[in-house]
């Protein structure tokens, strides 16, 4: 009789053991966390945000993260609060749940100073090698430390680097190395419409599918051209690899592209992705191999060939990179940076340097030290 009234007390005793705390509480008691504790100090809105917010996740950068702050960002009150609400995850995501396949996750980061994305910007969750990454702007990679960190409101991960709050096409195109693309945009006068049409897919060709076809291009009106490039983008709709099957899209020119996933690789037209999923203020980039064109729609991939035939027939390849001469200093802040995420990439002269998802090597060495103007 006696033991039938006490396990009722005991089970209480054990829920109550198992109460989480709040946000403050939680972030107090990772002597870690420290800094990002300073930094919300700084935006008191944001705090309160989180703190009445329900089923969200938070990405904590730890201690040594915040070394990449600089004194200029820390005055900069907006770009911190953009910065923070950049961690914050909508919805409750425990790190068990994170696959192999990329999800991208909307953030309460939605100041269309910084992104013209709808439902808030993303960032790129996905298992590599046993552990939990999340990818943001310029490929740039965090990695889970310290995973499912229960609060009253959601639960917390802890990475080792704070995220990159993606920049415009343009800054993120010249710091990828995609100058040929940035310079064929700047010469149709397009630039403006490609860094602020909200939610847009662009099929970013890299240099050396520019130079493959640098006889086509030599002396094209600026009319034509125009026609080329709207046919690399998708208006409407931002196309994350885990929504790319096989369909066809209507490109901004007003014809469609073919997408095709063959043996796990995807084609637009005959072009192959070779670099997928760079986050972009406004939508998504996928760089591919190849330069489209509109005249030759039906251009079918052949995926047994490393690297695709031109869909240009007739041109032959340039000696210089065609455009590059267009190539404007990019003006747009960059607010945040990790460290690349990759071992592997495109590094020659004329191909885009964007790191592939795996390991992690030095921004600079990717960017050549672009990507360290978005340092916090």
């Amino acid at each position: 009789m006696q033991i039938k009234k006490l396990l009722p007390l005991a089970l209480a005793t054990a829920a109550s053991a198992q109460e989480t705390m709040n946000l403050t509480a939680a972030l107090a008691s990772s002597p870690e966390l420290s800094r990002l504790t300073g930094a919300l100090g700084l935006v008191p809105g944001v705090g309160a945000t989180l703190g009445e917010a329900s089923n969200i996740t938070l990405l904590a950068p730890s201690n040594a993260a915040f070394e990449e702050l600089n004194a200029t960002t820390l005055n900069d009150t907006a770009l911190i609060q953009a910065v923070l609400q950049y961690h914050v995850l909508n919805g409750t995501y425990y790190a068990e749940n994170v696959t192999e396949t990329p999800s991208f996750i909307p953030t309460m980061l939605m100041n269309s100073s910084y992104t013209n994305v709808t439902g808030g910007q993303v960032v790129e969750a996905v298992r590599r090698d046993g552990k939990v990454v999340f990818f943001s702007g310029l490929l740039m990679n965090s990695t889970v430390t310290q995973a499912n960190v229960t609060f009253d409101n959601g639960i917390i991960h802890i990475i080792d680097r704070l995220l990159t709050v993606p920049a415009n096409v343009s800054t993120t195109a010249v710091a990828a190395n995609l100058t040929s693309l940035v310079g064929a945009v700047t010469t149709a006068q397009l630039a403006e419409a490609v860094d602020t049409t909200p939610d847009i897919t662009i099929f970013a060709p890299n240099n050396e599918a520019f130079q493959s076809i640098g006889s086509a291009l030599g002396n094209i009106p600026a009319e034509d051209l125009a026609s080329v490039l709207t046919y690399h983008v998708i208006n409407g709709t931002v196309g994350y690899s885990s929504t790319l099957s096989n369909r066809t899209l209507q490109t901004l020119n007003g014809a469609d592209v073919t997408i095709s996933v063959i043996d796990g690789a995807v084609f637009v037209n005959s072009a192959r992705v070779v670099i997928p999923d760079v986050l972009v203020a406004n939508g998504v980039v996928h760089v591919i191999d190849n330069v489209l064109n509109p005249a030759n729609a039906t251009a079918t991939p052949n995926a047994t060939m490393s690297t695709q035939m031109p869909a240009f027939s007739g041109a032959s390849s340039a000696s210089d990179v065609p455009f590059t001469s267009n190539v404007p200093t990019p003006t747009a802040p960059a607010p945040t940076g990790g460290a690349a995420g990759g071992s592997s990439t495109s590094s020659s002269a004329s191909g885009a340097a964007m790191p592939m998802r795996t390991g992690a090597v030095g921004a600079a060495a990717l960017f050549g030290g672009a990507a360290l103007v978005y340092n916090m």
